[in-house]
């Protein structure tokens, strides 16, 4: 990665700037690492979940009769149990209204499926054991009679008429029908425009594949009558606020939620699920910890799943190759129930960047949000932004292929302008800073693009197509600002809480309400605080996932962390520094306002007179002289930060690749990313974070895809023999650059970077691909780009065997 700005460079040896090791990879790599599988304690019941292996059943009766007589077995509880306990249903806490102001259809979810099954893997029944093995073994015995059902799996068919119907409370599968922008201002600059370009596109379904599955420990004590659930999320407050208002009507203070270390996220542990719910109510129904860990094949089949859109975009250009307007029609997979977030990745998350890094007067967005016989579909990495910037990019490479304009410089006239920032875009955003222009221009240097036409010949004469693809993105993280989601009719806000608490050697506790699943929050968060107070970063703590130990938090989601939670504790550092401002000026018998701050240094303008930030903690412990304005021993403070805006991260991808049309094998040589996140707080994480992203596109553009049969509703690739995965053998260097610009609205400066590389990689693949492709006729492709489906699109253009 390239070096930061000099200004941002200075500072302490472990503060802002600096690629510090991280301080939590010590304990990982010595299998010091506590993950809730972890947790648990002899004794302690296992639970094991019957799914139903239908995608769409009425069950007529379930016997358990013979299951629980087995040895070992505790208990086996169905959804009628829940509902006996009045035990909630699993919410969506994101309402979104339809075109016509009428709200989305919202069909229950129970925690344990009540009357009818409505995908592959639903769970049925809860078998609680003395161990896991006897578990499994009960699952063979209970006999649930089910009177199978058409399903539907297919998310444009979902909407199709005679399409069989999943819930009567969404007539025609349709969950919501969502628009925004200015329709008919779209329509009369398109009755106008001198070129229309259209294009359809799939973005294909993936699963997360987090490298740690999904697993809960429930514990309940009935000497205080009090919960303790151990799990793998993202947002451990978020699940205990579901838990207590929503499903198990209890006051917080009667569950208590932990999410230890966690092994990769990705999105989907964002969400409250039912085996979360199951285990915590049950914890108490059997008065002994109850355990639960997803197999991989279970993780497939139950965990959210991303992206899935069927879309239609159409784009109007005048004669000078200036877009005029953009036309969006979208159908959206949400699965058989929606997930928490659910209706905002395809709507809230999704359309609002349609406009991306472009000009564009007039957008109309469509988007159907379809019912199909599939697990939920929610966040996943990136989440609604690559599904946006796939529209855009795709359809600016076809735009210039019709108006014979070059592809980077019909790119470079529609570009916002540097100095046009703030930027409001006819969606309702409005973008703070970027420099476009310069992104792509650094992009196109790295990648030596003049000597691009060498090495397409020289792959030629190897029997090779080469190829070069772009794509210039822009996209939201940080989260809703609380404005926005409670404008949208949502519970809540979104802003962070931070606790700094020093000790009186002047070493530093941070409570945050963020949480990690690989990161790097412990070091960049600590960073933060070396910057600001001088204190090593080795007497530093970071304490999350426990929402006993840290009293607020909205969790991890949408590149946040940083954005917010580092904002929050800049907010409690600045309360700290002040009243150690005012111990020192007391101390060394000045003003306040005689005093300067450097790194941990409180000293007298002008003098050579100062005191050290671990000599104002003793002072502030000590007690023996304190000044009148601050009488109370101790320094700690509580922060809140929220968000005023988004922030917007963007940049240039670029990928040049090798095809064998022979053979439709492709081999990508260069991945370059140019990216714009702000201030970087540690080089190393942010690199690694955004590889991490370019890794996943890869994954999507060529191999990653969870296909369901059409017929059955069955998962066809439900494993990793199915489901392909990018290896390290296929992947290039992943080669990140660093082209910034200063978020305006956050004490930091930073706008994100962990979705960065999910964004804008997967159009400048496909692009690339068909770049290379484009002397054999070649005119689209859908990912994943399979050798297969190469190869297919090859003999379809007619060019057979003449490809040399």
């Amino acid at each position: 990665m390239e070096k930061q700005e000099e200004t941002q460079a200075e500072g302490s040896g472990e503060g802002i700037g600096r690629s510090v090791r991280r301080k939590e990879d010590l304990r990982f790599i010595q299998g010091r690492g506590r993950y809730v599988d972890d947790l648990g304690s002899v004794g302690d019941y296992q639970a094991v979940f019957l799914r139903s292996p239908h995608a769409h059943a009425t069950i007529k009766n379930i016997d358990t009769s013979v299951a629980a007589a087995l040895p070992g077995v505790i208990a086996i509880f169905t959804g009628a149990d829940l509902v006996e306990d009045a035990v909630g249903t699993i919410p969506c806490t994101w309402a979104i209204a339809g075109r016509d102001g009428k709200p989305m259809a919202e069909p229950s979810h129970p925690a344990l499926a009540v009357g009818r099954v409505r995908h592959v893997g639903d769970p049925v029944a809860v078998i609680v054991a003395t161990s896991t093995a006897v578990a499994k073994d009960a699952l063979d015995h209970v006999v649930v009679d089910y009177e199978p059902l058409p399903p539907v799996s297919d998310t444009k068919g979902a909407l199709d008429d005679g399409a069989p119907q999943i819930w009567d409370e969404a007539p025609g599968n349709l969950c919501c029908d969502w628009e925004i922008g200015d329709e008919a201002g779209v329509a009369e600059a398109f009755a106008g425009a001198g070129h229309v370009i259209s294009i359809d596109l799939v973005n294909n379904r993936l699963v997360a594949c987090p490298m740690e599955p999904r697993a809960a420990r429930a514990v309940f004590d009935h000497g205080d009558s009090r919960y303790t659930l151990f799990t793998t999320s993202q947002i451990p407050h978020g699940v205990r606020a579901m838990l207590c208002h929503m499903i198990l009507g209890i006051p917080e203070v009667d569950l208590r939620v932990v999410s230890p270390d966690v092994g990769g996220g990705f999105g989907t542990k964002i969400f409250l699920y039912s085996e979360e719910t199951v285990l915590t109510w049950a914890s108490a129904k059997l008065d002994r910890p109850v355990a639960w860990r997803a197999e991989r094949s279970e993780s497939f089949l139950i965990d959210a799943q991303g992206r899935d859109h069927v879309s239609t975009a159409e784009m109007a250009l005048d004669d000078d190759g200036s877009i005029i307007a953009l036309r969006v029609s979208t159908i959206a997979n949400v699965g058989a129930y929606l997930s928490q977030a659910g209706p905002a990745i395809p709507t809230t998350y999704y359309a609002p960047l349609l406009s991306g890094v472009y000009k564009i007067p007039a957008i109309h967005a469509r988007v159907r949000l379809a019912f199909t016989n599939t697990t939920s579909g929610d966040a996943y990495r990136g989440a609604g932004r690559p599904e946006a910037t796939y529209v855009l990019e795709r359809l600016m490479d076809r735009a210039a292929e019709a108006l014979a304009i070059d592809r980077l410089e019909l790119r470079r006239r529609n570009f916002i302008a540097k100095d046009a920032y703030p930027y409001e875009t006819p969606l309702g955003l409005t973008y703070d800073s970027g420099d476009h222009h310069g992104t792509l221009d650094r992009a196109v240097e790295v990648m030596d693009l003049p000597g691009f036409a060498t090495r397409r010949e020289n792959s030629r004469a190897n029997g090779l197509l080469r190829g070069i693809g772009f794509s210039t993105y822009l996209e939201v993280a940080g989260g809703v600002p609380s404005r926005v989601y409670q404008s949208l009719g949502t519970r809540g806000g979104r802003h962070e809480a931070a606790d700094i608490r020093v000790h009186p050697s002047g070493a530093v506790s941070v409570y945050v309400g963020t949480h990690s699943q690989g990161q790097g929050h412990e070091t960049c968060f600590a960073q933060i605080v070396s910057d600001r107070l001088g204190v090593p970063i080795k007497d530093i703590s970071v304490v999350q996932g426990d929402t006993d130990r840290v009293h607020f938090g909205c969790g991890t989601v949408a590149s946040r962390s940083l954005v917010i939670g580092g904002s929050a504790i800049v907010h409690g550092l600045n309360k700290v520094i002040d009243k150690s401002t005012r111990l020192a000026a007391h101390a060394l018998e000045v003003s306040p306002n005689d005093i300067e701050v450097e790194h941990g240094t409180f000293s007298v303008a002008g003098t050579d007179r100062s005191m050290a930030f671990r000599d104002i903690a003793a002072m502030a412990y000590a007690a023996l002289d304190l000044p009148a304005s601050d009488p109370e021993p101790g320094l700690t403070a509580s922060a809140f930060y929220d968000p005023e805006n988004w922030t917007f991260p963007g940049g240039c991808h670029v990928c040049e690749l090798e095809i064998d049309p022979q053979t439709g094998v492709v081999n990508i040589s260069r991945i370059v990313a140019v990216d714009d996140v702000g201030t970087v707080i540690n080089p190393m994480i942010v690199e690694g974070q955004i590889q991490g992203g370019l890794a996943q596109s890869v994954g999507q553009a060529l191999l990653e895809h969870a296909l369901y049969d059409r017929e059955s509703g069955q998962l066809q690739s439900g494993s990793f023999m199915d489901y392909a995965m990018p290896r390290a053998d296929m992947m290039p260097d992943l080669e990140v650059h660093h082209h910034g610009t200063i978020c305006t609205h956050n004490p930091l400066g930073a706008k994100g970077c962990a979705e960065v590389g999910s964004v804008g990689l997967p159009p400048a693949i496909v692009n690339a691909a068909l770049d290379a492709l484009a002397p054999l006729g070649v005119k689209h492709l859908e990912m994943p780009l399979t050798p297969e489906r190469i190869w297919q699109a090859v003999k379809q253009a007619g060019a057979g065997d003449n490809v040399a």
